[in-house]
């Protein structure tokens, strides 16, 4: 049964068709591997851990088509052991019951090259907690070696009990330097170039998105055409159908952008904003949810250095709503732009959060009497409002009362800072602060 997952041969069967690109530039051994030399190089955690010949469990954590297969098929090589690959997708609990019995024999009886097992588990997130748990023993006790492949953040998809055993290694997306070397090796296996000027190269290689194998498929459609001059930009985009960018909408990807888009106004950088703003947008993200949060950028970045900022994002919001998309999504963008040259002010923000603080650790203390309210006789009569003193009778409408519970030491949460329009609200601060000062030292 072991068979039924351990790795194809090489050799394609009879009457197959012509083995895919993809598979003919497989790397033959790490040094080919291209790309990934943050943890392949000498001082690389996969280095070191061969270089010491003390291979440990592993989740190989990245973006789909950067090597997370033909790393662990290579691992395995490395230290002698034997290769079984399965698919959370495709595989139940009565077939890892089957590979581990596998393995135990050929822990068992293997010979000095095959005497223990690398499983290479695809998709591991796909498995749920408790078959998870199910790996643990034999990762424990030796009989298997675990690769984990995913494309989701391992924090959140994996259990504690398998982390703990597993290092996590960060695979990164390919670059455009990466791309290009993957492009030249192409044309070598197939003793041909591709019929592309610089820009439509550039292009292609864009359009890859960072996954060496959709370069490689795209490549072989690339291939397959017959042209009598190279292809020029927009001529390969007619050709090529646009790969969709990767943008999981409940995913790990969606807080990053959005992150990212937050970030940026908080940096006062309209470009990048713009930027991160069309990606959520390209990768289809719900523009209402977009006005919600730029509309919170507003609030939370911007403040009282600029009230008007809040207003410009609701009306952007409100325009969204009446033209829809994509012209309402132009309202939105120019709300962004608003904020991201906004003057920028969090005190509110923080002084909100300082007076929660204090509303949970002083929560049962009573207003003063003299600002209770006293809509009965009886509760005149205990002194409810007694001696509340009307502002508005005061010299300069201020009374300088203390609003605070007694015997609660007066705080101040909100420091205005010199930017924008909380500069002239500093001004106001102050001047209240003297003023009161002035009256209870009456």
């Amino acid at each position: 049964m072991a068979d039924l997952f351990d790795s194809p041969s090489a050799t394609p069967a009879p009457n197959a068709g012509p083995r895919p690109l993809a598979d003919r530039l497989r790397p033959r051994n790490l040094s080919e591997v291209i790309g990934q030399a943050h943890v392949l190089s000498p001082d690389g955690p996969l280095g070191a851990m061969l270089a010491a010949k003390s291979l440990s469990s592993l989740i190989l954590w990245g973006p789909p088509g950067v090597g997370k297969t033909t790393i662990a098929r290579l691992l395995a090589a490395e230290t002698d052991l034997a290769f079984v690959q399965i698919s959370a997708i495709f595989t139940g609990v009565p077939d890892l019951r089957k590979v581990f019995e596998a393995a135990k024999l050929r822990r068992q009886n293997g010979t000095e090259k095959a005497r223990g097992t690398l499983l290479f588990v695809d998709e591991i997130h796909r498995f749920n907690k408790a078959q998870q748990d199910g790996f643990l023993p034999y990762m424990e006790d030796g009989t298997i070696l675990l690769v984990g492949a995913t494309t989701e953040n391992p924090s959140f998809e994996l259990n504690a009990a398998l982390l703990s055993r597993s290092q996590v290694i960060v695979l990164e997306r390919l670059n455009l330097a990466d791309l290009e070397r993957l492009a030249q090796r192409a044309e070598r296996e197939l003793n041909r170039a591709l019929p592309l000027d610089g820009e439509a190269r550039e292009a292609l290689l864009e359009m890859a998105d960072g996954d060496g194998r959709a370069l490689l498929n795209l490549i072989e459609q690339i291939m397959a055409w017959r042209t009598a001059k190279p292809l020029g930009r927009d001529e390969l985009a007619t050709r090529l159908m646009r790969r969709a960018a990767k943008y999981d909408k409940s995913g790990e990807e969606h807080y990053n952008l959005i992150s990212a888009l937050h970030k940026s106004v908080r940096g006062s950088d309209p470009d990048a904003a713009l930027y991160w703003f069309a990606r959520m947008l390209e990768g289809g993200e719900d523009p209402r949810f977009l006005a919600r949060r730029i509309t919170r950028m507003a609030v939370e970045d911007i403040g009282l250095a600029d009230p008007q900022a809040q207003q410009v994002c609701l009306e952007g919001w409100q325009t969204y709503e009446r033209l829809g998309s994509p012209e309402g999504e132009l309202a939105l963008a120019q709300a962004l732009v608003y904020l991201a040259l906004a003057p920028k002010s969090n005190a509110v923000y923080t002084a909100y959060k300082a007076a929660r603080v204090a509303a949970r650790e002083t929560g049962s203390h009573p207003p003063p009497l003299h600002i209770r309210n006293a809509p009965t006789r009886l509760m005149k009569d205990i002194g409810y409002g007694a001696g509340y003193a009307y502002d508005h009778d005061a010299e300069d409408a201020f009374s300088g009362q203390d609003y605070f519970p007694e015997g609660m030491k007066r705080p101040v949460y909100y420091t205005p800072p010199e930017r924008g329009f909380e500069r002239e609200l500093k001004k106001r601060v102050e001047y209240f602060a003297r003023l009161r000062a002035k009256r209870q030292g009456d």
